[in-house]
Protein backbone atom coordinates (compact mmCIF):
# COMPACT_ATOMS: atom_id res chain seq x y z
CA UNK A 1 0.00 0.00 0.00
CA UNK A 2 0.92 3.72 -0.87
CA UNK A 3 2.31 5.22 3.12
CA UNK A 4 0.16 8.36 1.82
CA UNK A 5 -3.23 6.32 0.76
CA UNK A 6 -5.07 6.22 3.89
CA UNK A 7 -4.47 9.93 4.44
CA UNK A 8 -5.65 10.53 0.58
CA UNK A 9 -8.44 8.33 1.32
CA UNK A 10 -9.81 9.84 5.01
CA UNK A 11 -9.86 13.49 2.88
CA UNK A 12 -11.77 12.90 0.20
CA UNK A 13 -15.52 13.15 1.71
CA UNK A 14 -14.15 16.29 2.83
CA UNK A 15 -13.17 17.85 -0.35
CA UNK A 16 -15.81 16.70 -2.07
CA UNK A 17 -18.46 18.21 0.73
CA UNK A 18 -16.46 21.87 -0.24
CA UNK A 19 -16.87 20.83 -3.77
CA UNK A 20 -19.91 21.27 -3.52
CA UNK A 21 -20.34 24.06 -1.00
CA UNK A 22 -18.36 25.95 -3.68
CA UNK A 23 -20.69 25.12 -6.73
CA UNK A 24 -23.80 26.09 -4.40
CA UNK A 25 -22.25 29.44 -3.85
CA UNK A 26 -21.15 29.84 -7.30
CA UNK A 27 -23.73 27.99 -9.77
CA UNK A 28 -22.74 26.58 -12.82
CA UNK A 29 -20.71 28.56 -15.29
CA UNK A 30 -17.98 30.12 -13.36
CA UNK A 31 -14.18 29.80 -14.32
CA UNK A 32 -12.23 26.72 -13.56
CA UNK A 33 -9.80 28.93 -11.50
CA UNK A 34 -12.83 30.38 -9.17
CA UNK A 35 -13.73 27.64 -8.37
CA UNK A 36 -10.21 26.27 -7.72
CA UNK A 37 -9.27 29.51 -5.71
CA UNK A 38 -12.49 29.00 -3.68
CA UNK A 39 -11.84 24.80 -2.91
CA UNK A 40 -8.81 26.24 -1.80
CA UNK A 41 -9.60 28.68 0.48
CA UNK A 42 -12.56 26.27 2.06
CA UNK A 43 -9.67 23.78 2.61
CA UNK A 44 -7.62 26.08 4.46
CA UNK A 45 -10.09 27.23 6.48
CA UNK A 46 -10.72 23.50 7.61
CA UNK A 47 -6.99 23.61 8.67
CA UNK A 48 -5.54 21.90 5.61
CA UNK A 49 -2.68 22.81 3.70
CA UNK A 50 -2.77 23.12 -0.39
CA UNK A 51 -0.51 24.22 -3.22
CA UNK A 52 -0.71 24.81 -6.62
CA UNK A 53 1.10 24.34 -9.70
CA UNK A 54 4.53 23.78 -8.02
CA UNK A 55 7.53 23.07 -9.40
CA UNK A 56 8.70 19.77 -9.13
CA UNK A 57 11.21 17.08 -10.51
CA UNK A 58 11.13 13.11 -12.00
CA UNK A 59 13.28 10.73 -13.28
CA UNK A 60 13.85 9.64 -17.14
CA UNK A 61 16.24 6.82 -16.94
CA UNK A 62 19.34 8.43 -15.72
CA UNK A 63 17.87 12.17 -16.12
CA UNK A 64 16.48 14.13 -13.73
CA UNK A 65 13.66 16.77 -14.83
CA UNK A 66 12.70 19.95 -13.44
CA UNK A 67 9.11 21.20 -14.65
CA UNK A 68 6.49 23.34 -13.10
CA UNK A 69 4.05 20.93 -12.88
CA UNK A 70 0.15 22.44 -13.98
CA UNK A 71 -1.68 20.45 -11.70
CA UNK A 72 -4.87 21.97 -10.21
CA UNK A 73 -5.09 21.31 -6.35
CA UNK A 74 -2.67 18.94 -4.01
CA UNK A 75 -4.35 18.99 -0.69
CA UNK A 76 -2.04 18.03 2.50
CA UNK A 77 1.05 16.58 0.19
CA UNK A 78 -1.07 13.48 -0.49
CA UNK A 79 -4.42 14.35 -2.13
CA UNK A 80 -3.99 15.71 -5.92
CA UNK A 81 -7.50 17.46 -7.40
CA UNK A 82 -8.01 18.40 -11.07
CA UNK A 83 -10.74 20.67 -11.60
CA UNK A 84 -12.82 21.44 -14.56
CA UNK A 85 -15.82 23.47 -15.71
CA UNK A 86 -17.24 22.23 -18.49
CA UNK A 87 -20.59 21.46 -19.38
CA UNK A 88 -19.41 18.89 -22.09
CA UNK A 89 -18.19 15.70 -19.81
CA UNK A 90 -14.49 14.29 -21.17
CA UNK A 91 -13.75 12.13 -17.88
CA UNK A 92 -11.77 9.82 -19.77
CA UNK A 93 -9.42 12.53 -20.75
CA UNK A 94 -9.49 14.15 -16.92
CA UNK A 95 -8.89 11.16 -15.69
CA UNK A 96 -5.58 10.44 -17.77
CA UNK A 97 -4.20 13.93 -17.52
CA UNK A 98 -4.52 13.67 -13.54
CA UNK A 99 -3.53 10.16 -13.55
CA UNK A 100 -0.40 11.47 -15.26
CA UNK A 101 0.15 14.52 -12.45
CA UNK A 102 0.17 11.61 -9.75
CA UNK A 103 2.40 9.28 -11.36
CA UNK A 104 4.76 12.01 -11.97
CA UNK A 105 4.62 13.38 -8.14
CA UNK A 106 3.86 9.75 -6.55
CA UNK A 107 0.52 10.64 -5.23
CA UNK A 108 -1.99 7.71 -4.85
CA UNK A 109 -4.69 9.30 -4.92
CA UNK A 110 -7.18 12.33 -6.60
CA UNK A 111 -10.12 13.31 -7.55
CA UNK A 112 -11.39 14.66 -11.09
CA UNK A 113 -14.26 17.32 -10.44
CA UNK A 114 -16.36 19.03 -12.74
CA UNK A 115 -17.91 21.93 -11.68
CA UNK A 116 -19.63 22.27 -14.63
CA UNK A 117 -21.91 19.17 -13.74
CA UNK A 118 -25.26 19.96 -12.09
CA UNK A 119 -24.95 16.43 -10.52
CA UNK A 120 -21.59 16.89 -8.72
CA UNK A 121 -21.02 15.15 -6.87
CA UNK A 122 -22.74 12.16 -8.06
CA UNK A 123 -21.82 12.29 -11.51
CA UNK A 124 -19.15 15.11 -11.25
CA UNK A 125 -16.54 13.04 -8.98
CA UNK A 126 -14.21 10.61 -10.30
CA UNK A 127 -12.00 8.89 -7.89
CA UNK A 128 -8.53 8.00 -9.66
CA UNK A 129 -6.37 5.46 -7.88
CA UNK A 130 -2.43 5.22 -8.58
CA UNK A 131 -2.66 1.67 -9.30
CA UNK A 132 -1.55 -0.99 -6.24
CA UNK A 133 -1.92 2.47 -4.10
CA UNK A 134 -4.34 0.80 -2.13
CA UNK A 135 -3.00 -2.90 -2.02
CA UNK A 136 -2.40 -3.97 1.26
CA UNK A 137 0.20 -6.73 -0.26
CA UNK A 138 1.90 -4.45 -2.88
CA UNK A 139 4.87 -3.04 -1.18
CA UNK A 140 5.27 0.29 0.38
Amino acid sequence: MHPLYEQADSLTQEVIDAAVKVQKHFGIGALESIYVRCLERELELSGHRTSREKGGSFSYRDMTINENLRYDLLVDDCLLIEAKSCEKECMDLWRMQLLTYMKLMDKPLGLVINFGNEHLPKRGVKRVILKDADDETAPS
